[in-house]
């Protein structure tokens, strides 16, 4: 397998879970870091930040220390800010066992500041610090102090911030370990982001989450085996796109085909060719249901009608007449599966031809609800010899997937793609795309593109501008499906004069025009 080289590997991309940063940790400190120095640096990192947002500080701070070495950490933000002149008030809400956050304990009561015996007031307007247990939490948190931490988040009077992971908080699965978690205004991620802080389960605990770097050898990163990368828009800067010559014809510029809609949902095929034409391929083919191909050329006359499907008696697509009289060898990619419908008779008719097909395959909505349906299920990924894409959401991935297992979303991706040696995007707050060995969590990502004909706009999308790169020659990798992915996101986010499909597809033209004519030579 190629490295890949989006985006880079550092402490600001990389995912891991606990046991990943158990093992990251240990080999720094066999390999001569004092734990001492990481708690140091943790904590005086971690207080640099916090100074730069003095207005969360002016009423004071408590800090809830934990027995364990993330206690250790809050012990030392708590010095550093009493020691800038704020005030600082701490509480251990069970029994210090580790000497190390033990002896930062006493020192902080020998320079004044006051270690309580009763639990805090949450109607107080001070600034609470969870640094109870962070990563090495592993079962349910007594739900008393879980309920204090959010009578405080929900009255508001005064911010919440946790330490690396909310008490109570799975840091691998994203989900509370019983009923409820601490709900944190900001987490702040020490060292590497844990998984379970990037899961959509994790949103309504975590806040907004920052990383804290201490330093992490990117020799040591390098080495993980399954690499997790964090992507957000800013990393849309050195996304590497094919530079079209100016000599390039139609031809040369990707052929992509898409088959989608039916009588009952024909507004999906639109919506999949508005996205394909978006992504600026040469050539647009497509297979549609007649009441569709007789309209389509008054709204995307550029696109070339390949054939009409017929639909059954519940207004759902028939593929197979359509599909045996082309020749699917002359496109680089395929898309199928907005707004098909079911039939499962055609499916098992049609199959072979997709079994076949040499170049791309993108499979969407429909296409994977026949898949799940049919005789052969999931191995029909395993029949197919070629490259083949999927964009499921979490009940399409559940059908087509049963028995893949996994703590979170990333894993779940992670184990079809491998099981399957298909690249997979699993649809979310935070998506995900996977292959074997690596993934990408796409972070941050605007609401809007949470709305319906928009996963049609991205199979179409997709289809188009993985036809282009095809077309020159690359091997192409699942790095370009995250970025894909992205770009469409993106392409919402800037949207300000609506947020429905057809006004985010104007706007994907507008930024794959842009980005491109700028590496034209």
């Amino acid at each position: 397998m190629n490295e890949n080289v989006w985006p880079t590997i550092d402490s600001e991309h990389l995912i891991v879970d606990s046991k990943q940063m158990l093992i990251l940790e240990k080999e720094m400190f066999s390999d001569g870091m004092p734990q001492e120095a990481l708690m140091e640096k943790a904590g005086i990192q971690i207080s640099r930040w916090l100074l730069k947002k003095k207005p969360l500080l002016k009423n004071g701070i408590t800090v809830f220390i934990g027995p364990g070495h993330n206690g250790g950490d809050g012990a030392v933000i708590a010095r550093e800010l009493f020691l800038k002149g704020f005030y600082v008030q701490v509480w251990c809400p069970f029994p210090i066992k580790k000497k190390l956050t033990n002896n930062h304990l006493n020192y902080l009561t020998s320079i004044g500041v006051t270690k309580l015996v009763e639990p805090p007031d949450a109607n107080g307007k001070e600034l609470w610090i969870d640094a109870v247990f962070g990563n090495n939490q592993t079962r349910k948190v007594d739900d008393k102090l879980i309920k204090l931490f959010n009578k405080k988040f929900h009255k508001k009077s005064g911010k919440v911030i946790s330490i690396d992971i909310p008490t109570g908080l799975c840091p691998d699965k994203g989900e509370p370990f019983l009923d409820d978690a601490v709900k944190a205004d900001y987490t702040l991620a020490i060292g590497l982001y844990k998984i379970g802080l990037t899961q959509d389960s994790a949103l309504p605990f975590i806040g907004k989450l920052h990383q804290i770097d201490v330093g992490m050898p990117t020799s040591k990163l390098s080495k993980i085996e399954k690499k997790i990368y964090k992507v957000t828009y800013a990393d849309l800067r050195n996304i590497d796109l094919p530079s079209l010559p100016k000599n390039s014809n139609k031809y040369k510029r990707g052929r992509t085909l898409l088959i989608a809609g039916s009588e009952k949902y024909p507004g999906a095929a639109y919506l999949a060719l508005k996205g394909a034409i978006s992504s600026g391929v040469g050539f647009v083919s497509a297979i549609l249901p007649k009441l569709v191909s007789e309209s389509i050329w008054q709204v995307v006359p550029e696109v070339v009608l390949k054939g009409t499907m017929q639909c059954n008696q519940n207004g759902n697509a028939s593929l197979f007449n359509s599909l045996k009289n082309i020749d699917l060898g002359a496109y680089d990619s395929i898309a199928l599966g907005p707004g098909i419908g079911i039939d499962n008779d055609d499916w098992q008719k049609s199959k072979d031809y997709l079994i076949d097909f040499k170049g791309l395959l993108i499979l969407d909505a429909d296409a994977l609800n026949r898949i799940s349906e049919s005789k052969l299920g999931s191995k029909f990924f395993l029949e197919r010899k070629f490259k083949t894409w999927i964009t499921p959401h979490s009940k399409e991935f559940s059908r087509l997937f049963p028995n893949i297992k996994g703590e979170n979303d990333i894993e779940l991706a992670l184990n079809a793609a491998k099981e399957f040696n298909i690249s997979v995007l699993l649809k979310g707050a935070n998506s995900t795309v996977a292959e074997n060995k690596i993934a990408w969590q796409i972070f941050g990502t605007d609401s809007q593109t949470a709305r319906a004909g928009l996963g049609d706009l991205l199979t179409g999308f997709v289809a188009g501008s993985s036809a282009i790169d095809l077309t020159f020659g690359r091997n192409i990798k699942t790095e370009f499906f995250a970025k894909y992915v992205l770009l469409h996101s993106f392409a919402a986010s800037k949207c300000t004069k609506g947020s429905n499909a057809s006004v985010i597809s104007d706007r994907l033209s507008k930024l794959m025009r842009n980005r491109k004519t700028r590496q034209i030579s």
